[in-house]
């Protein structure tokens, strides 16, 4: 969602979410991307891809449905960083179970194929 993040004082080596003004400033560009690319779907990954394409409020209320951007199919899911979160906390699992639901959601809606064992990978887990 932000083509750049300029490093700030005293941010030392780790990550950060990148500031509202750096979303703002950036959001044309996604935009633009967007409208020339004309996806089939969009995969939005993580709350700070959500809110920067107007979908505001959490990962976890905004999953396994279906939202819109430039009447783009949009579906929101859990960032990579957050899984491994939760891997380490031994909640790993269900988290996983629930991004592979949503990127199921996203096939469906792209008019993928999905075989029985992509949709029973995560069942008896």
């Amino acid at each position: 969602i932000c083509k750049f993040r300029p490093a700030i004082e005293n941010q030392g080596s780790s990550n950060r979410k990148p500031a509202a003004e750096e979303m703002r400033v950036c959001l044309p560009f996604v935009l633009t991307e967007i409208e020339i690319i004309r996806p089939k779907v969009i995969i939005a990954l993580g709350a700070t891809a959500a809110e920067g394409l107007g979908i505001p409020g959490s990962v976890s209320r905004n999953r396994g449905r279906l939202h819109s951007i430039m009447d783009i199919p949009l579906v929101v899911t859990y960032h990579p960083s957050y899984l491994l979160r939760q891997e380490q906390e031994g909640r790993g699992i269900e988290a996983k179970r629930q991004s592979w639901e949503d990127i199921l959601l996203a096939m469906e809606t792209a008019g993928l194929p999905i075989t029985d064992k992509q949709r029973g990978y995560f069942k008896g887990r």
